[in-house]
């Protein structure tokens, strides 16, 4: 993909992708295996993702770790019925703005974030901002949040939701969480939703996560777990990447890497009511017995 115009956003530029042809996007949509071991294959996998994320920001399909469904191909469900089952209340739906909840989530990380008055928070795939706003009124105007995202289109939505809602202790940065734009000690707690699971380089974001985290700081995420081997049909698919089952880790190796990276204090939980989360993502695949929504912890 090329490069496309610069558009100004709330005194921020960002590049805007280029259209892709149909051909191109074809080879990127077909259930080809979705093998990460090169560096062109790796890069083709982000293509994918970063493809089906730019059009759900554009609002022209459903596809994705969405609340109609992680992966779904037609709609599932109310976006705010979704949202209310992965553990938001009412009271934080209302307080967005318009078109920030694009249900982008498999749980509720702020059940474990523990925000206080003050902290500067980093969101990790910040999508249009949804959890971003809601941890700003949590922070107050003596915090700060930052959100981070690789898809141009979600970072342009999420700087326009924040000009039409007036949040002035938010900002969304274009960049990858496993090379983030952020300066070192500079954070609180980081938040995620749902994200880091297709990440092709875990470790690393580990590590940028722990160099970016104050001495004391929270890892506070809610993300998808293996808890059994995927059917080689569901984990070989460019789509179950970009659907947030594919590149699912087990248990074992997320605790492993989050110590590699100079976390302690360690802990993943399965979220109560991940089984009914997950059936509504993949009708038919069950990929509830091979894949499950955790809350994950940890402490540099």
């Amino acid at each position: 993909m090329g490069q496309g115009n610069l558009k100004t956003l709330v005194g921020y530029e960002v590049k805007e992708e280029i259209t892709m042809n149909q051909t191109e996007e074809a080879k990127l949509n077909t259930p080809e295996l979705a093998k990460t071991n090169t560096p062109e294959q790796k890069e083709k996998a982000r293509k994918h993702i970063r493809l089906n994320y730019a059009k759900i920001a554009q609002g022209t399909t459903q596809t994705g770790c969405c609340a109609t469904g992680c992966g779904c191909s037609e709609p599932q469900g109310d976006i705010t019925d979704v949202s209310r089952q992965l553990g938001y209340q009412d009271t934080d739906l209302e307080a967005i703005p318009d078109g920030a909840n694009m249900g982008l989530g498999c749980g509720n990380p702020f059940a474990i974030a523990n925000l206080q008055q003050g902290d500067v928070v980093l969101d990790l795939g910040s999508g249009g901002g949804f959890d971003c706003f809601l941890a700003s009124r949590q922070v107050g105007e003596e915090g700060h949040v930052i959100g981070v995202d690789m898809t141009p289109e979600m970072v342009s939505k999420a700087r326009l939701n924040a000009e039409k809602s007036g949040n002035t202790n938010v900002e969304f940065r274009l960049g990858e969480i496993e090379n983030l734009p952020v300066a070192d000690e500079s954070v609180n707690v980081i938040i995620s939703n749902c994200v880091v699971n297709m990440s092709m380089d875990k470790q690393r974001v580990f590590k940028e996560a722990y160099r970016v985290l104050k001495k004391g700081g929270k890892f506070a995420i809610s993300d998808i777990v293996a808890t059994a081997e995927l059917p080689a049909e569901l984990k070989e698919d460019l789509r179950g990447l970009s659907g947030c089952y594919a590149g699912a880790e087990y248990v074992g190796v997320i605790e492993q890497m989050l110590q590699t990276a100079g976390f302690t204090k360690v802990s993943l939980t399965p979220k109560d009511n991940s089984k009914e989360i997950l059936q509504s993502w993949q009708p038919g695949t069950q990929i509830e017995n091979y894949v499950a929504s955790y809350y994950i912890e940890a402490v540099k």
